[in-house]
C-alpha cells in the first residue's frame, strides 16, 4: 500500500507542474519531489530487474515498458538539455503520467476488470458494430431529410452529427431544421440514453459470473508457502516461482 500511495502522490506532482501558478509558487518543492520519486522507481526497476528470473523478459513486458517509461523522461531532460530547443520539456516530462498504469500491478480489482474486458470483448464489439450501423443509417437519413442547406452537405457529415447526438454531447455545432428531422433527433436521444447503458451492463454480468464461478482452492507454491493460487495461474502471485500443474478432483 506504501507503493500504491507513492505512485499516486507522484501523479499529483505531474498534475501540479502542469499549472503554470503552481510551478511558479512550489518550483522548487515540486522538483525536489520529483526527483525523490523518479529515484524511488528507478530503485524499484533495477531491484525487480535484479530480482526476477529473466531480467530481459520482464524489461519488455508491459509493465516493464511502464516501469522504464515512468523514469527515463527525468533523466532524459537532465542528459540532454539540447532536446529542450526543439520539444517543449515539460510536454516530455509529462510522460510520467505513465505511472498510473503501475496501480494495475498492485490491486487485484483491476486485473478482475480485465478479465472481464477481455471475456466480453467479443459481446461489445458486436454492440459496437450495431450502433455503427444505427448511426450509418440515420446519419444517412438525416442528410436525405434536412440535405446540405441546413448544414447536413455529406453522409459522412450526417454520420458525425448522429455520433454527437446519440452519445448525448450534443455540441450545436449542426442542428435539424424541420419537423421532421427534429423527431429523428428525439429519437436518437432517448435511444442514446439506452445504449449508454448496454455496456456496463455487459461487463458487470461478466464480472458477476467469474465471481460466482470461482472457486478457492488450496494450491501451494513450493517456494514461499503461499496458497489460494487460482487453478489456471502458472506463477506465484507473492514470489513469482513457477507453480506445479493444478491437479483437478475427477472423483
Amino acid at each position: 500500500m506504501l507503493l500504491v500511495a507513492v505512485i499516486l502522490l507522484s501523479i499529483v506532482v505531474v498534475l501540479l507542474d502542469s499549472v503554470p501558478s503552481m510551478v511558479g509558487r512550489f518550483g522548487r518543492p515540486l522538483n525536489v519531489m520529483e526527483w525523490t520519486f523518479t529515484l524511488l522507481f528507478t530503485v524499484e526497476y533495477v531491484a525487480r530487474l535484479c530480482c526476477v528470473r529473466h531480467p530481459w523478459r520482464y524489461a519488455t513486458s508491459f509493465f516493464g515498458v511502464i516501469d522504464l517509461i515512468s523514469v527515463l523522461p527525468t533523466y532524459f531532460a537532465l542528459l540532454v538539455p539540447e532536446v529542450s530547443a526543439f520539444l517543449d520539456i515539460r510536454i516530455l516530462r509529462l510522460l510520467r503520467i505513465f505511472r498510473i498504469f503501475k496501480l494495475t500491478l498492485y490491486i487485484t480489482e483491476y486485473i478482475r476488470l480485465g478479465r472481464a474486458l477481455r471475456a466480453s470483448g467479443r459481446k461489445i464489439l458486436i454492440f459496437l458494430s450495431v450502433v455503427m450501423m444505427a448511426v450509418l443509417i440515420l446519419g444517412t437519413v438525416m442528410y436525405v431529410v434536412e440535405g446540405p442547406e441546413n448544414g447536413f452537405t455529406s453522409i459522412p457529415m450526417a454520420m458525425y452529427w448522429a455520433t454527437v447526438t446519440m452519445t448525448t454531447v450534443g455540441y450545436g455545432d449542426l442542428t435539424p431544421q424541420t419537423t421532421l428531422g427534429r423527431f429523428i433527433a428525439s429519437f436518437m436521444m432517448l435511444l442514446g440514453w439506452g445504449v449508454l447503458a448496454v455496456p456496463t451492463g455487459i461487463v458487470t454480468a461478466e464480472m458477476t459470473s467469474q465471481r460466482m464461478n470461482w472457486k478457492p482452492t488450496t494450491r501451494t507454491c513450493p517456494s514461499c508457502l503461499s496458497e489460494g493460487h487460482e487453478p489456471e495461474a502458472k506463477f506465484c502471485k507473492d514470489c513469482g516461482e513457477p507453480l506445479p500443474a493444478y491437479e483437478y478432483d475427477t472423483s
